[in-house]
């Protein structure tokens, strides 16, 4: 990725110690010279478009000027898309990932229409359906977006309060809104890009309530764009990040559609207000999972690139003396330093492999879905459910970390850890909010824990569950290998879940209802679950990256296994307390683990620079002045300052207007 400019000195001396060859990890970690060729050529496609360049920074905008500048890029960026013969991945990079964020900083004000309003048509409309609708949304003649949120109601979707009563009379479907809390909240795209919605309504017809169900509704005027009769609609406001997405509100007052609106490829109404049950909900569950392993590998990205500018930047900056006779040394060179950015490295690593392995297990279950075996869904349920939560949570941590660690710079906006901040701690609430996802995963747990007691044969997520049972010993022998920490963080999720059963028991013994006994438990039942994804994670990471060595080369394999060993030794020792429960760990045992930390972060040191080189990250997407390729940051730095509004004129009107009166008033 070589720069124009000559690279900083610091930098360049620490990509001549790399002990690896850059494209070959680079091959390894995108997938191969194929997928390698395809994204440079997008990168180069979009990110060298003089249209789709960034002529003022965006923080240096209006929220409304930040949205009209998103609309603007969001449809020079699809035009130009269209141009090319593959489409699938084509638009996958641009609608997520870090390519699309890149180049539409505060987010897509179309990513909804794509991501949401066509799959919907998809999973749930019928051949007509499809064939009247799909095409035109296609090719954007109308766009949608999908309407589920409320301003009162997210996670619990049975608590949904927006209706639509069927008209037997017309063969119409009512929509309404009968509280504010009704009110649709968040969808994307929603305030003033789209005219259609998939809008998620509970059904009523013949006096009764059928539950949650999704129609097709218009929201605007395909020509003048102004919201139709009935409709409220507008948009929420400033957020933490993601301000170019334009999420909106929606309210019904007495809004009539056609029958045929209702998409009924499942459920379906008949003309006499007849309901009829869909067959099977497993496809409408498969799709979540689909966006949970997309978000996993989203979060790995978003990590690599905030380490990305931390790293260089840390190679770069220099910061106190280590010797007192000696210059001040390079930040990266600080130990502490090593242990803020070097396990969100493997983090990012660890996390996109767990995606790839997740994505295997989804591709699994699916074609075992449609041969009708469902016996593998509730696995994978549980651990996307978890996995979304786990990854989510820690990478908002690892960004922030990041941040930290490049000092006061870090705090500036252009740094670009503040946009990269918002696009992730979002994911944490989006897509099922992570406590809830945790108490998924755990309600799976539980019931694989029973079945473990009665002898059952256990999917191989939670076999470990059979040996914990079958051990006599409940303190199992401590072991400092990779395996052995795999077993150990196994050992933990067990031994917590049996104490959290047990609990349950004894407080439905005392008088408690099922739901109030496991309400009751619900801290130590989310802390289980964390520890069977933590787990999870250690022993993926391990596998897939003992898989990946079999064919790479002895210096990148090294690299690579250092790389989970770090990760390992980092989860066992924030575990710690756990682990003295559960583990026959003693203290020496501890300082030990703690001598291999150090010793993955100085085997980690030299080539720190080399890796995140090998992420393959133009600096047009990584968008900081702090991790430039080049390494001129104090350069860069100076010339973003300089595009500050406030430094266009040499004296601005406030000292005339109000300092100046002020400075005279007591003469």
């Amino acid at each position: 990725m070589p720069s124009s400019t000559a690279v900083n000195k610091d930098l360049q001396a620490e990509r001549d110690k790399c002990t690896f060859n850059n494209e070959e990890f680079t091959l390894w970690w995108v997938g191969g010279e194929t997928k390698l060729k395809e994204k440079r050529f997008r990168e180069d496609f979009f990110l060298n478009d003089p249209e789709l360049e960034e002529k003022v920074p965006l923080h240096f905008l209006s929220h409304k000027e930040v949205y009209e500048e998103s609309v603007r890029k969001a449809t020079v960026a699809f035009k130009k898309v269209r141009t090319l013969h593959d489409g699938v991945d084509n638009y996958s990079a641009l609608l997520g990932g870090l390519l699309g964020t890149g180049i539409l900083k505060q987010g897509n004000p179309l990513t909804v229409h794509y991501v949401m309003f066509l799959p919907a048509l998809l999973g749930h409309g019928t051949p007509e359906q499809q064939a009247e609708w799909f095409g035109r949304a296609w090719n954007c003649e109308v766009i949608g977006t999908y309407a589920q949120t409320e301003l009162g109601h997210g996670t619990f979707l049975r608590g949904l309060e927006t209706t639509a009563t069927y008209d037997e009379r017309t063969q119409e479907f009512v929509l309404h809104s009968p509280t504010l809390t009704a009110y649709k909240w968040w969808p994307g795209g929603l305030a003033h890009t789209a005219n259609y919605c998939v809008v998620m309504a509970q059904l009523y017809s013949k006096g009764k309530c059928h539950g949650i169900q999704p129609f097709i509704v218009q929201l605007r005027d395909e020509e003048t764009h102004m919201p139709l009769k009935g409709i409220t609609i507008g948009e929420i406001g400033n957020k933490l990040g993601m301000n170019g997405v334009n999420n909106g509100f929606l309210g019904f007052d007495q809004v009539r559609i056609p029958r045929k609106n209702m998409l009924m490829k499942n459920a379906k109404l008949l003309e006499d207000g007849t309901f009829v049950k869909p067959p099977s909900q497993a496809l409408t569950y498969g799709t979540m999972m689909f966006v949970r392993v997309v978000i996993c590998r989203d979060m790995a990205a978003y990590l690599s690139k905030a380490v990305t500018i931390a790293v260089r930047y840390s190679a770069v900056r220099r910061q106190s003396h280590i010797n007192p006779d000696q210059p001040e040394v390079q930040v990266i060179d600080h130990l502490t330093q090593q242990y803020k950015l070097f396990p969100a490295i493997a983090k990012a690593i660890i996390f996109k492999l767990t995606s790839d392995n997740l994505w295997e297990m989804y591709n699994a279950v699916t074609s075992e879905l449609d041969k009708g075996d469902l016996e593998r869904l509730p696995e994978l349920h549980a651990i996307a459910c978890c996995l979304k939560a786990i990854t989510t949570a820690d990478a908002a941590t690892g960004v922030e970390v990041c941040r930290m660690a490049c000092g006061g710079h870090g705090y500036m906006t252009c740094a670009n850890f503040y946009g990269t901040y918002g696009m992730v701690t979002a994911a944490c609430t989006y897509e099922g909010e992570n406590t809830v996802l945790l108490l998924q995963t755990a309600r799976y747990l539980l019931k694989a824990w029973h079945q473990a007691q009665r002898g059952q044969e256990l999917v191989p997520t939670v076999q470990y569950l059979a040996r914990f049972l079958a051990s006599s010993n409940r303190r199992i022998e401590w072991d400092d290998s990779v395996a052995g920490i795999v077993r150990a963080l196994q050992t933990v999720a067990a031994g917590k879940l049996r104490l959290a059963a047990e609990n349950i028991a004894k407080r439905q013994k005392a008088g408690a209802t099922m739901e109030e006994a496991t309400n009751q438990t619900s801290i130590e039942l989310a802390r289980t679950a964390d520890s069977h994804c933590r787990a999870f994670l250690v022993q993926s990471g391990y596998e897939m990256i003992e898989k990946s060595c079999e064919s790479l080369s002895p210096e990148v394999a090294r690299v690579l296994r250092t790389i989970y060993q770090l990760y390992a030794y980092d989860e066992a020792l924030k575990a710690v307390g756990d682990l003295l429960r559960f583990t026959t760990i003693s203290e020496s045992d501890i300082n030990r683990l703690q001598a291999k930390l150090e010793v993955s972060l100085a085997e980690l040191r030299p080539n720190a620079v080399g890796i995140v080189d090998s992420f393959d990250i133009p600096d047009g997407v990584l968008g900081s002045p702090l991790g430039a390729y080049d390494g001129n940051v104090y350069e860069r730095l100076y010339e973003e300052a300089k595009k500050s509004p406030l430094n266009q004129e040499p004296v601005n009107q406030s000292f005339h207007m109000y300092l100046k009166p002020f400075m005279k008033s007591s003469l």
